[in-house]
């Protein structure tokens, strides 16, 4: 079952491009700028087709997001129907076009999610609508497994649900990770059953948890061990009426847009430590700073293994993921980095305080930068997702 989710959940994630580009596409159309190309990805393109209206949709090889080609898209062009003669206004509207898209389409499914039942992944600080919603889900799950412990020696995995653990006949429900701390250290030494969901199929298995001679003194040493070796964490499910639904929505958003910009800060910090290190030559800083901002950043390989944890989780936390992501993409392209939505839009905007239009040759620079440092972030943020999660 998670197999086919993960498979609907990259769909998705490929829908967020396409609905973007799209954002990027009517909003051309409506103000008089003609489209060449719809590309879904970038580099070579695998898959080509051309519209009887001229429009060439393709699907590239590189999985870096997507592109719709204008007619004349520099500053400067002046050709009839091409970006370049469009108002300062209908170029702002066509290149926050994407933006909104995604905006909306964050909006939309936190409203569905809150109505169905929206996970919270924040915790106790979650944004919440008093008096409109109720609990409607609680599960414990595992964050991660000891090695050569109880839980691993009956394949309870990371992901799993523990549903209840206790003597044959006896067990009892675990409805917190405190209800499963309680239970171990009470059954200590004895043979337990332990009841847990993983990729939809439910297990019963029996199980010796470790005794407290053996946890107790392990606590001060460098391989501290566990009645039975896992660490959980509690995820919960509100349900919110009609009129909640999308209140919770909207303040999520702006609850979210502030930590993501919380977290950026905390990159582009990590980022000047980084580098101030490395030109000083303090390998402290240098390493601080590597890992303050690495922790705040994941690349593809870290959305396509958020995606599989998810798909372990339902369809629920699929949703509320791809939520997010539709959201930082609208954050993302409203930043001035070069290449991007909102660089290209602020460096307009700049030259238009001076009174000018970008020269082709400069704006090519520009975004011929920014590509190059996007592609190098990339690589980075590979390199850094196949540390922490391969």
């Amino acid at each position: 079952m998670s197999i086919f989710i993960l498979i609907l959940s990259l769909i998705l994630f490929i829908f967020l491009v396409v609905i973007h580009e799209y954002g990027h596409f009517i909003f051309a159309r409506r103000n008089g700028v003609e489209a060449e190309e719809f590309s879904i990805f970038f580099g070579p393109a695998i898959y080509k087709r051309k519209t009887k209206k001229g429009l060439l949709f393709a699907v590239r090889t590189l999985p870096l997001g997507g592109y719709v080609k204008l007619k004349g898209e520099h500053d400067s062009d002046n050709e009839p129907g091409s970006f370049g003669v469009a108002t300062t206004w209908s170029k702002s509207k066509i290149m926050v076009g994407g933006v909104l898209f995604n905006l909306i389409t964050a909006f939309v499914l936190f409203t569905i999610l809150s109505w169905v039942g929206l996970p919270n992944l924040i915790g106790a600080q979650q944004f919440d609508v008093k008096g409109g919603s109720h609990v409607s889900q609680n599960e414990v799950l595992v964050q991660d497994v000891l090695p050569h412990s109880p839980a691993a020696s009956i394949g309870i995995s990371k992901g799993s649900q523990i549903i209840a653990i206790g003597p044959l006949g006896a067990l009892s429900t675990v409805s917190s990770d405190a209800d499963m701390s309680k239970l171990t250290e009470q059954y200590n030494g004895q043979l337990v059953y332990v009841k847990y969901k993983y990729d939809g199929t439910e297990y019963t298995k029996s199980v010796r948890l470790l005794s407290k001679s053996v946890v107790i003194p392990s606590l001060k040493t460098n391989n501290p061990k566990g009645y039975i070796g896992i660490l959980l964490t509690s995820l919960s499910v509100r349900q919110y009426s009609w009129w909640a639904g999308p209140v919770e929505s909207a303040g999520l958003i702006l609850q979210l847009v502030k930590l993501t910009f919380i977290g950026i800060g905390h990159a582009l910090a990590g980022a000047g430590k980084l580098i101030a290190g490395a030109l000083t030559g303090n390998s402290v800083a240098r390493s601080h700073g590597q890992r303050v901002a690495s922790a705040q950043l994941v690349g593809p390989v870290g959305i396509f293994m958020i995606l599989k944890y998810s798909s372990l989780l339902g369809i629920k936390y699929i949703l509320t993921f791809i939520a997010y992501i539709s959201l930082a993409l609208a954050i993302i392209n409203v930043l001035p980095i070069p290449a991007f939505d909102g660089g290209r839009l602020w460096l307009m905007l700049i030259w238009r305080g001076f009174k000018k239009r970008i020269s082709s040759k400069t704006e090519d620079i520009v975004n011929i930068v920014g590509v190059f440092v996007i592609i190098a972030l990339f690589i980075l943020l590979t390199f850094n997702d196949v540390h922490h999660f391969l």
